[in-house]
């Protein structure tokens, strides 16, 4: 009987302890949320006026100003003679090598020894030319004009006759015509050998192979052949000695934002505590891949992005830089003027609708803003405070609209 009493007293003092408890617990939620903040002060910070600069990264690689590379030309034969080493200096117009040409100084000389007896030639020509004007000149002067004879018997009258008519003057002129019909095709001759001679000589003059550039012999190939594709390595590859410059491709996001004459910082990734001055050379109007973009998610809002090539020109001296390096770009692009911005922690998405909380009269006001550009620490707020307006920049757990606010601490 008094098991049963102990039992029975025990499950009363278990009923009674969890009401207890319910109600202490039932009291106390109310009571939680009805309370203003007083454990971890807000922090607040001052809806103000800045001209935002917005910094653009953009990756790349170093490259030289200008290269050339050299291929080979079956056509011209073998290489006979290399003019140049690896490493070494050029300027432009500097040979490079040389194809073998003795075929073509044969022909040129033939050419040369043809050109020389044509000349000769001609020269004939022109003095049987002159020795007919004389001729000529001499006859017009005795055309018609009689001449006696003086006759050997001495009773016998002198004999008076016309030693030279007008068909002797014209058989000379039509001899003169002949001669300069010649000569007029063997002009045509000599000038035929020396456009040949030229044509040889200009052959003899592109078998040697020069620099167009001033730069660096970076490689020498001699063993370079054609691939049964038809491709080959360069016999000769120059690079400019030029300051280097970074290429790379940047998003449709950022090209529109970045304009020539722009200043960058360029920082190779292999020199961590070093940085370049550059400026913006160039961004392309057209796109790298016509056959569309790179996938891209995050803050660009996911789907295809055309990538647009770029190029800026390294200010400093480049000298410790190499063809390859890697480097981050740093571009700042300013604002048009003051725009109200509040910090970045501020602002907080609500199903995709921007939103902050404002802190007014002690309590917490919820405002839905609109947004416009912003940079790495501010964001502009075009709609839904006002300049000097306090905005919660540490959103309290459990924050929302009326909320009390017994103690906050104001950021400059």
């Amino acid at each position: 009987m008094k098991k049963k009493i102990w039992i029975w007293t025990l499950s009363i003092i278990v009923v009674m302890a969890i009401g207890i408890t319910l109600i202490f617990t039932m009291n106390k939620g109310p009571k939680m949320a009805d309370n203003p903040i007083e454990e971890m002060p807000v922090m607040v910070q001052k809806a103000k006026e800045e001209e935002l600069v917005e910094t653009i990264l953009v990756t790349g690689k170093i490259v030289p100003e200008d290269e050339q590379k050299v291929f080979l030309e079956p056509e011209k034969g073998e290489i006979s003679e290399y003019k140049v080493k690896e490493n070494q200096k050029v300027k432009a117009g500097d040979p490079l090598f040389i194809y073998d040409s003795a075929k073509l100084k044969t022909e040129f000389n033939r050419a040369v020894r043809e050109r020389e007896l044509t000349q000769s030639r001609a020269q004939t020509e022109i003095n049987q030319i002159a020795e007919l004007n004389k001729r000529i000149a001499e006859t017009k002067k005795k055309v018609g004009v009689p001449q006696k004879i003086k006759s050997e018997d001495p009773e016998a009258e002198d004999e008076t006759i016309i030693p030279v008519t007008q068909d002797d003057l014209n058989q000379l002129l039509n001899e003169k015509i002949q001669l300069e019909l010649q000569y007029e095709s063997t002009k045509a001759e000599i000038e035929g050998s020396q456009e040949r001679i030229n044509e040889i000589d200009a052959q003899i003059k592109a078998m040697t192979v020069t620099s167009k550039i001033n730069g660096i012999i970076v490689k020498i190939n001699k063993n370079s052949v054609i691939s049964e594709n038809g491709a080959n390595e360069p016999v000769i590859h120059i690079t400019s000695s030029k300051p280097f410059k970074v290429i790379g491709t940047m998003s449709e996001f950022d090209a529109v934002k970045i304009q020539k004459d722009q200043a960058v910082i360029v920082r190779p990734k292999v020199y961590k505590e070093r940085e370049w001055k550059g400026v913006v050379e160039s961004v392309s109007q057209f796109p790298n891949d016509e056959g569309g973009g790179e996938d891209f998610g995050g803050g660009m809002g996911g789907g295809n992005v055309t990538m647009y090539p770029f190029k800026v020109g390294i200010t400093d001296d480049t000298s410790e830089l190499r063809q390859g390096f890697h480097v981050s770009l740093e571009v700042k692009i300013s604002g048009e003027g003051k725009s109200l911005v509040v910090p970045h922690m501020a602002i907080m998405d609500e199903d995709g609708m921007p939103i902050l909380y404002v802190l007014k009269d002690g309590k917490l006001e919820r405002r839905e803003i609109q947004t416009g550009k912003m940079n790495d620490e501010f964001i502009e707020v075009t709609e839904g405070i006002s300049l000097g307006e306090l905005v919660v920049t540490n959103a309290p757990e459990g924050i929302h609209d009326g909320m009390e606010v017994v103690s906050y601490d104001e950021v400059e």
